[in-house]
């Protein structure tokens, strides 16, 4: 089996759980740190002439983090592709532990079990709290519905003020957010690095949680700790700006 993941949380999962099989990643696959595979480039943009020179016998892609026409080029050059599409903690489990069935684990690894476990009662903020959660400024991006960082935010104890908008990743402008008077505001460090001194500003008198992106948004290992550590970053919030 030769691997080539273009999801930086599939690439993590895979390297740790079924060693040997992943051949390629991305320049953004960060995890496990040392990870010594060929590069071919990005999630969005990758060099498909390099992932075919691999000859790999799958390659990993996901709805939200590569495009469509990659993989249909992939398809079309005659390369199986496995696209993942988790929207809740629940599925991404399970595409989890299907997954690497058919990469060759024997049996569910540690860290798989040890998430079933922590997400089966993980820490609720309380009270709970009406939030906005940008990932993206200039323009403003906001998590919508159907997204699974959403889900892991709402058993968390996080109401989504943008839950039941139709798109999963709306535009507002920075007055429609203010206007939703939330109670907090949720600024991950990924895909934009929202800190302490880049972000908090624009929501003055407003309570505003840094959170660890890759906690919030990758499903992989990191789903084993994710629910104690947000927990933590939601229950301190940076002061009002």
């Amino acid at each position: 089996m030769r691997v080539v993941s273009l999801v930086p949380s599939l690439t993590e999962a895979v390297a740790l759980t079924v060693p040997g099989v992943l051949v390629g990643a991305t320049d953004w696959c960060s995890h496990p740190v040392g990870l010594d595979v060929a590069r071919v480039g990005g999630s969005k943009y990758p060099d498909l002439d390099r992932v075919r020179a691999l000859r790999p016998d799958v390659v990993l892609l996901n709805v939200e983090e590569n495009r469509r026409a990659d993989a249909e080029a992939l398809r079309a050059a005659g390369v199986p592709v496995r696209v993942t599409y988790p929207r809740t903690v629940a599925g991404a489990l399970t595409e989890l532990g299907d997954l690497l069935a058919e990469l060759g684990a024997s049996t569910e690894p540690t860290w798989l079990r040890a998430a079933r476990r922590a997400w089966a009662d993980p820490p609720l903020l309380t009270p709970t709290r009406r939030a906005v959660v940008p990932v993206w400024r200039r323009p403003w991006v906001v998590l919508g519905g159907d997204t699974f960082a959403g889900d892991v935010l709402r058993r968390l104890g996080v109401v989504n003020a943008y839950d039941e908008h139709p798109e999963r990743y709306p535009r507002p402008t920075l007055a429609e957010l203010r206007g939703q008077q939330p109670d907090l505001v949720v600024l991950p460090d990924e895909p934009y690095t929202f800190t302490a001194d880049d972000g908090p500003e624009a929501f003055p008198g407003v309570p505003c949680a840094l959170l660890s992106g890759r906690h919030l948004t990758w499903y992989g290992p990191s789903l084993a700790e994710a629910p104690a550590l947000l927990a933590d970053q939601l229950s301190r919030p940076v002061p009002a700006g």
